[in-house]
């Protein structure tokens, strides 16, 4: 199974051919995003909410995240369970340098035995064990 990291859901959403292609050819149960990063995108498309100034940049805001919603919905979101939990007590006690969210997308891809799907090789690559690739490179 692979797993997207937020940056490759979001390079996707934004009709990235690269990811787009690869993606196309793989079942529908080899592919999946965490909760996080819903969480992650939704804080985003909030953000740009709240801080919209105008009519349209307040349509265009609402755009988004009604899509962000969509692909949500369409795309199987593994959960942060007890086995994630574990895994993620797991890394923050050999105390890596890596952000919370990276460390719980991680813990997830982990627990599901998984693929992660990320331009981040620089933080994930210090999680113990933990597969990866990144699309938008041939």
């Amino acid at each position: 199974m692979y797993v997207l990291d937020t940056d490759h859901a979001s390079l996707y959403q934004q009709g990235s051919a690269q990811i787009g292609e690869r993606l196309k050819n793989l079942a529908r149960d080899q592919l999946a995003v965490t909760i996080v990063s819903y969480e992650e995108q939704v804080a985003g498309r909030l953000t740009v909410i709240r801080r919209a100034q105008t009519v349209d940049a307040r349509v265009e805001a609402y755009r988004w995240l009604q899509f962000t919603l969509d692909f949500y919905c369409r795309m199987p979101v593994l959960q942060f369970d007890q086995t994630a939990g574990s895994i993620l007590h797991h890394l923050q006690q050999m105390k890596l340098r890596v952000g919370t969210k990276d460390l719980l997308i991680g813990a997830i891809t982990l627990a599901n035995d998984a693929t992660l799907l990320t331009r981040n090789y620089q933080d994930f690559q210090r999680l113990p064990g933990l597969k990866m690739e990144d699309w938008t490179t041939r």
